[in-house]
């Protein structure tokens, strides 16, 4: 472990990352190590310990199902550590849960060339995760390894990547090669999932691409979903900073969409299912009710 708890859950919220915060929030007995004690969980990682032994295995065990199941939640769990972990101990242990979702924003960006450096700088600061793709390694600047969620990926074969990326990514298509920008783009619309596909061309390149996307027998259906010319509409300019704006306009304003959307889903759900969950968290709480917190603090 290279870090600390609360440096890999700064480090992993600025990444846009899934992660749990385990506490211990109440022992008594003999245990491992003493109430508020921290460590965070990732899907691949864990920071920082709260005594190791069965009691850590169990505990990771369990965030682990909590991310899987990709929303945030909190919870309180109490473990016997001699009855029901086996270790010599004894004491017991109230350890509190809380897990972070991921950022579900995913953006490639394709090209490193001035407007992509321009929109790079944008997103850098916005709650998403993004991979910056180009051939040249040159072409990056120096103080890219400063973004927390950007991660740079040079590639010889950019089109290739796009199979490395989640279900509902974003794809921004803007290298210097116009062959590359449509083997990269027709590989996105073959995937078929994507959330958003932009791609910077004239009119007459998008002409000669849409032609070619016919020719290879590419679902119309999917051209129909790219964004082209990209960015909104509303932005005009063609500096490669106003070009950026447009599409990190164009990004934020469909993610924030999808986002309402969602939330107003899973409102409903919850309000469908009330009454089959006297004892869960309500959506608009941050933490765990006092109630609960002390009957599983005094549980034996």
């Amino acid at each position: 472990m290279t870090m600390n708890w609360s440096g890999a859950a700064n480090q992993l919220s600025q990444q846009g990352k899934a992660y749990v915060l385990v506490t211990l929030v109440g022992v008594s007995g003999s245990t491992p190590r003493n109430s508020g004690t921290k460590m965070v969980i990732s899907q691949d990682e864990m920071f920082d310990t709260i005594g190791g032994g069965h009691l850590e295995h169990k505990a990771t065990k369990h965030a682990r199902i909590m991310l899987d199941k990709g929303k945030s939640d909190q919870h309180l769990e109490h473990f016997q550590l001699a009855s029901n972990l086996g270790q010599c101990c004894g004491g017991n242990a109230s350890v509190l849960f809380e897990c972070f979702a991921a950022v579900g924003v995913n953006i490639m960006v394709f090209g490193a060339g001035h407007v992509g450096k321009a929109l790079i700088s944008i997103l850098a600061e916005l709650p998403c995760h993004v991979t910056w793709v180009d051939c040249r390694e040159e072409q990056f600047p120096s103080h890219v390894e400063t973004y927390p969620n950007v991660t740079k990926l040079v590639s010889d074969e950019p089109e290739y990547e796009v199979a490395n990326m989640h279900k509902n990514s974003y794809f921004v298509v803007m290298t210097h090669n116009h062959q590359m920008d449509f083997e990269i783009s027709q590989a996105v619309l073959k995937r078929g999932d994507f959330c958003y596909l932009g791609l910077i061309a004239s009119d007459t390149k998008w002409r000669r691409f849409q032609q070619r996307y016919k020719h290879r027998e590419v679902d119309p259906l999917q051209v129909a979903r790219m964004s082209c010319p990209i960015g909104l509409a509303e932005v005009g300019g063609k500096l490669p900073m106003e070009v950026a704006i447009s599409v990190a306009g164009e990004i934020v304003n469909l993610y924030q969409s999808e986002q309402k959307a969602l939330a107003e889903q899973n409102q409903a759900l919850e309000v469908d299912s009330t009454q089959l969950k006297s004892k869960s968290t309500p959506a608009s709480q941050k933490g765990i009710f006092w109630k609960e917190f002390k009957e599983l603090l005094n549980a034996d």
